[in-house]
Protein backbone atom coordinates (compact mmCIF):
# COMPACT_ATOMS: atom_id res chain seq x y z
CA UNK A 1 0.00 0.00 0.00
CA UNK A 2 1.72 3.43 -0.94
CA UNK A 3 2.27 5.82 2.07
CA UNK A 4 1.24 8.35 -0.23
CA UNK A 5 -1.93 7.84 -1.61
CA UNK A 6 -4.77 9.42 -0.02
CA UNK A 7 -6.50 7.84 3.09
CA UNK A 8 -10.20 7.07 0.83
CA UNK A 9 -7.80 5.30 -1.67
CA UNK A 10 -5.75 3.16 1.06
CA UNK A 11 -9.32 2.47 2.96
CA UNK A 12 -10.66 1.15 -0.35
CA UNK A 13 -7.62 -0.89 -1.45
CA UNK A 14 -7.55 -2.20 2.34
CA UNK A 15 -11.16 -2.79 2.89
CA UNK A 16 -11.32 -4.39 -1.02
CA UNK A 17 -8.68 -6.64 0.66
CA UNK A 18 -10.29 -7.78 3.48
CA UNK A 19 -13.81 -7.66 2.66
CA UNK A 20 -12.84 -10.39 0.06
CA UNK A 21 -10.70 -12.46 1.80
CA UNK A 22 -12.81 -12.22 5.09
CA UNK A 23 -16.25 -11.19 4.31
CA UNK A 24 -18.09 -7.91 5.43
CA UNK A 25 -19.33 -8.97 8.37
CA UNK A 26 -16.24 -10.61 9.88
CA UNK A 27 -14.17 -7.70 8.57
CA UNK A 28 -14.03 -4.59 11.45
CA UNK A 29 -13.24 -1.15 11.00
CA UNK A 30 -10.51 -1.57 13.13
CA UNK A 31 -8.76 -4.57 10.92
CA UNK A 32 -9.60 -1.86 7.90
CA UNK A 33 -8.06 1.50 9.69
CA UNK A 34 -5.02 -0.67 10.20
CA UNK A 35 -4.18 -2.69 7.02
CA UNK A 36 -5.12 0.77 5.36
CA UNK A 37 -2.30 2.58 7.80
CA UNK A 38 -5.01 5.31 9.23
CA UNK A 39 -6.69 6.57 12.29
CA UNK A 40 -10.38 5.81 12.53
CA UNK A 41 -11.37 9.41 12.31
CA UNK A 42 -9.88 9.34 8.68
CA UNK A 43 -12.34 6.78 7.64
CA UNK A 44 -15.33 8.47 9.46
CA UNK A 45 -13.86 11.86 7.70
CA UNK A 46 -13.74 9.90 4.17
CA UNK A 47 -17.19 7.39 4.99
CA UNK A 48 -20.16 8.13 7.08
CA UNK A 49 -20.62 4.67 8.03
CA UNK A 50 -19.18 0.88 7.59
CA UNK A 51 -22.03 0.44 5.10
CA UNK A 52 -21.11 3.60 3.34
CA UNK A 53 -17.30 1.61 2.82
CA UNK A 54 -18.97 -1.65 1.75
CA UNK A 55 -20.98 0.20 -0.45
CA UNK A 56 -17.79 1.83 -2.13
CA UNK A 57 -16.30 -1.13 -1.80
CA UNK A 58 -18.85 -2.79 -4.33
CA UNK A 59 -18.97 0.36 -6.47
CA UNK A 60 -15.22 0.49 -6.67
CA UNK A 61 -14.89 -3.52 -7.35
CA UNK A 62 -17.46 -2.88 -10.20
CA UNK A 63 -14.65 -0.41 -11.48
CA UNK A 64 -12.57 -2.75 -11.69
CA UNK A 65 -14.47 -5.27 -13.21
CA UNK A 66 -15.25 -2.96 -16.38
CA UNK A 67 -11.52 -2.11 -16.63
CA UNK A 68 -10.62 -5.97 -16.97
CA UNK A 69 -13.51 -6.33 -19.16
CA UNK A 70 -12.27 -3.01 -20.91
CA UNK A 71 -8.69 -4.18 -21.87
CA UNK A 72 -10.53 -7.56 -23.14
CA UNK A 73 -12.88 -5.97 -25.50
CA UNK A 74 -9.85 -3.79 -26.93
CA UNK A 75 -9.18 -7.07 -28.03
CA UNK A 76 -12.09 -8.12 -29.31
CA UNK A 77 -12.70 -7.52 -32.87
CA UNK A 78 -16.10 -9.49 -33.39
CA UNK A 79 -19.08 -9.63 -31.51
CA UNK A 80 -18.62 -13.30 -30.86
CA UNK A 81 -15.38 -12.06 -29.08
CA UNK A 82 -16.81 -9.13 -27.12
CA UNK A 83 -19.25 -11.61 -26.05
CA UNK A 84 -16.35 -14.29 -24.76
CA UNK A 85 -14.21 -10.71 -23.14
CA UNK A 86 -17.35 -10.89 -20.36
CA UNK A 87 -15.85 -14.82 -19.31
CA UNK A 88 -12.31 -13.75 -20.23
CA UNK A 89 -12.58 -10.64 -17.70
CA UNK A 90 -14.12 -13.22 -15.04
CA UNK A 91 -11.20 -15.50 -15.52
CA UNK A 92 -8.76 -13.04 -15.23
CA UNK A 93 -10.14 -11.90 -11.73
CA UNK A 94 -9.79 -15.64 -10.81
CA UNK A 95 -5.90 -16.10 -11.96
CA UNK A 96 -5.38 -12.43 -10.13
CA UNK A 97 -3.47 -12.46 -6.76
CA UNK A 98 -5.47 -12.12 -4.05
CA UNK A 99 -4.72 -12.27 -0.21
CA UNK A 100 -5.84 -15.21 0.85
CA UNK A 101 -6.91 -16.87 -2.54
CA UNK A 102 -10.04 -16.54 -5.21
CA UNK A 103 -13.57 -16.69 -3.66
CA UNK A 104 -15.77 -15.80 -6.66
CA UNK A 105 -17.55 -13.53 -6.95
CA UNK A 106 -16.61 -10.66 -4.23
CA UNK A 107 -19.97 -8.83 -5.38
CA UNK A 108 -22.11 -11.61 -4.28
CA UNK A 109 -20.39 -12.46 -1.82
CA UNK A 110 -20.81 -9.18 -0.08
CA UNK A 111 -24.87 -9.66 -1.16
CA UNK A 112 -25.33 -12.64 0.66
CA UNK A 113 -24.24 -10.84 3.47
CA UNK A 114 -26.24 -7.69 3.45
CA UNK A 115 -30.09 -6.99 4.24
CA UNK A 116 -32.84 -7.26 1.30
CA UNK A 117 -33.41 -3.51 0.71
CA UNK A 118 -29.41 -2.58 1.44
CA UNK A 119 -28.26 -0.06 -1.15
CA UNK A 120 -25.06 -2.45 -1.43
CA UNK A 121 -27.58 -5.18 -2.75
CA UNK A 122 -28.82 -2.96 -5.51
CA UNK A 123 -25.67 -1.92 -6.14
CA UNK A 124 -24.88 -5.56 -6.96
CA UNK A 125 -27.70 -6.06 -8.65
CA UNK A 126 -27.36 -3.63 -10.78
CA UNK A 127 -23.44 -4.87 -11.67
CA UNK A 128 -25.00 -8.45 -12.50
CA UNK A 129 -27.89 -6.60 -15.00
CA UNK A 130 -24.97 -4.37 -16.76
CA UNK A 131 -22.77 -7.97 -17.10
CA UNK A 132 -25.96 -9.08 -19.03
CA UNK A 133 -26.58 -5.65 -20.87
CA UNK A 134 -22.72 -6.15 -21.71
CA UNK A 135 -23.60 -9.80 -23.09
CA UNK A 136 -26.62 -8.76 -24.93
CA UNK A 137 -25.12 -5.72 -27.04
CA UNK A 138 -22.66 -7.79 -29.34
CA UNK A 139 -24.99 -10.63 -29.41
CA UNK A 140 -27.82 -8.51 -30.57
CA UNK A 141 -25.80 -7.30 -33.96
CA UNK A 142 -25.81 -10.60 -34.96
CA UNK A 143 -29.36 -11.51 -33.72
CA UNK A 144 -32.93 -10.23 -33.19
CA UNK A 145 -33.19 -8.49 -29.98
CA UNK A 146 -35.26 -10.89 -28.07
CA UNK A 147 -33.44 -13.81 -29.01
CA UNK A 148 -30.39 -11.50 -28.12
CA UNK A 149 -31.89 -10.95 -24.97
CA UNK A 150 -32.48 -14.77 -24.16
CA UNK A 151 -29.25 -15.63 -25.43
CA UNK A 152 -27.65 -12.97 -22.91
CA UNK A 153 -29.69 -14.09 -20.14
CA UNK A 154 -28.35 -17.83 -20.60
CA UNK A 155 -25.01 -16.60 -20.65
CA UNK A 156 -25.41 -14.75 -17.43
CA UNK A 157 -26.85 -18.04 -15.37
CA UNK A 158 -23.72 -19.51 -16.91
CA UNK A 159 -21.78 -17.21 -16.27
CA UNK A 160 -22.59 -17.13 -12.87
CA UNK A 161 -23.00 -20.87 -12.12
CA UNK A 162 -19.50 -20.87 -13.35
CA UNK A 163 -18.07 -18.31 -10.57
CA UNK A 164 -20.16 -19.85 -8.16
CA UNK A 165 -18.38 -23.34 -8.34
CA UNK A 166 -14.91 -21.96 -8.98
CA UNK A 167 -15.30 -19.33 -6.38
CA UNK A 168 -15.60 -22.55 -3.84
CA UNK A 169 -12.96 -24.72 -5.50
CA UNK A 170 -10.48 -21.47 -5.50
CA UNK A 171 -9.80 -22.61 -9.01
CA UNK A 172 -10.30 -20.89 -12.68
CA UNK A 173 -10.90 -23.90 -14.39
CA UNK A 174 -15.09 -23.72 -14.37
CA UNK A 175 -14.67 -20.47 -15.61
CA UNK A 176 -12.61 -22.11 -18.58
CA UNK A 177 -14.65 -24.85 -19.07
CA UNK A 178 -17.77 -22.25 -19.11
CA UNK A 179 -16.36 -20.17 -21.79
CA UNK A 180 -15.92 -23.06 -23.88
CA UNK A 181 -19.47 -23.94 -23.51
CA UNK A 182 -20.56 -20.24 -24.70
CA UNK A 183 -18.08 -20.16 -27.15
CA UNK A 184 -20.02 -23.85 -28.86
CA UNK A 185 -22.93 -21.62 -27.98
CA UNK A 186 -22.20 -19.13 -30.31
CA UNK A 187 -20.90 -20.75 -33.07
CA UNK A 188 -22.33 -20.41 -36.14
CA UNK A 189 -25.28 -22.83 -37.14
Amino acid sequence: MSAVAPARDRLLEAADELFYAHGVTATGIDAITARAGVARKSLYNNFASKDALVTAYLEDRHGQWLTRLGVRREEATTSRERVLAVFDAYIDHAESEHLEGFRGCGLLNAAAELPVGSLGRETVRRHKEQVEDLLCEPLAETRSEVDARVLAEHLSYLLEGAVSRAGLESSAERLHRARRIAEALLAPQ
